[in-house]
């Protein structure tokens, strides 16, 4: 029908913790959604996974950010901007980005990670 109905999950080391609101019939979603979980001095990556609501079958992946711990540490402010989404499966072709500000806050035993997914297209 030329539309999705995108949502969000978000996982730090591959266990998800966040799941956005679905946005139904778009391929330009809005969610503004922001979120602040706990961080672990152990993490070593967080992941976005882009994903299409299906009622009729299992949903699908459109594509995924993956954002590793070195990358927030060339990034002490935070992160902001659109970044291309990648494929989880190597034989599907993945067009798109989504709107991501990540941000680390606190000390060494005390940091919570604050993600804000905004948009993507």
């Amino acid at each position: 029908t030329g539309s999705s109905d995108p949502y969000c999950i978000v996982k730090i080391n591959d266990e998800a913790i966040i799941r956005t609101a679905t946005v139904w019939k778009t391929l330009s979603p809005f969610w503004g959604e922001e979120y602040e979980v706990h961080l672990q001095p152990t993490f070593h990556s967080i992941s976005i996974y882009v994903m299409d609501e299906d009622a009729l079958s299992r949903d699908d992946v459109i594509g995924k950010v993956c954002i590793t711990r070195d990358m927030l540490a060339e990034h002490p402010k935070g992160y902001s901007g659109w970044v291309s989404l990648s494929e989880v499966d190597p034989d599907e072709e993945v067009q798109g980005e989504i709107h991501l500000q990540v941000e680390v806050l606190g000390r060494q035993g005390g940091r919570q990670l604050r993600c804000t997914v905004l948009e993507a297209r």
